[in-house]
């Protein structure tokens, strides 16, 4: 077990406080009751030299969120007893993560998206290999980025766009020709409060 890793896994087996950067917006659109729970598996892959984060680039014709970089996840479905359970089941449909392969280390704050969802992350540390099968109908793609790089705040940023007549802010996290944006780079900034904040 690397470094890193062990460090992972005590910053989550030790009770923190922890203030989330962002809960996201999307309760200034929606009513309380148009806003469906969901869950995303944030996978931090445990790599020999260093760990990284595994994230889908979106096919372009899905409804919510087309084309966009994100993890794998979605709605809780009436078999799920748990956002564990969610976010587990996703990342097998969605690129064929096999659940024993994943060691939930726990969850972050929830977000919630434009589009409707209150979306609990799950982090997961991975241990490869990850014998992925990707399902061509939502995801077009699976990369990685070294979690050094996404902890690193001068790669994190803050954006301003006018919605609906309001402004809305957003972060992002660009990588090489990649832009991390949205629901996505916001619960990254979650993950990165968690996991480099006072215990």
């Amino acid at each position: 077990m690397s470094s890193a890793t062990s460090w992972l896994r005590e910053r989550f087996s030790t009770p923190r406080q922890f203030a989330p950067v962002t809960t996201g917006d999307g309760h200034l659109w929606r009513s309380r009751e148009g806003i469906r729970p969901a869950a995303v598996l944030i996978p931090v892959v445990a790599r020999d030299d260093a760990p990284t984060v595994l994230f889908t680039q979106r096919t372009a014709h899905l409804q919510d969120h087309a084309g966009q970089i994100s993890f794998p996840g979605g709605r809780v479905e009436p078999g799920d007893r748990s956002p564990r359970d969610t976010a587990l089941r996703e990342a097998a449909e969605e690129i064929g993560l096999s659940p024993e392969r994943v060691d939930v280390l726990g969850h972050l704050s929830d977000y919630t998206t434009v589009t409707g969802y209150r979306v609990t992350p799950v982090v997961g540390l991975v241990n490869p290999p990850l014998g992925l099968r990707m399902d061509e109908d939502e995801v077009a793609e699976v990369f990685e980025v070294p979690l050094a790089f996404l902890l690193d705040p001068a790669n994190h940023q803050r954006n301003c766009v006018i919605h609906e007549g309001r402004e809305r802010y957003y972060y992002a996290v660009p990588y090489g020709h990649r832009y991390i944006w949205g629901a996505t780079a916001g619960m990254l900034m979650n993950l990165y409060a968690y996991l480099t904040g006072p215990a």
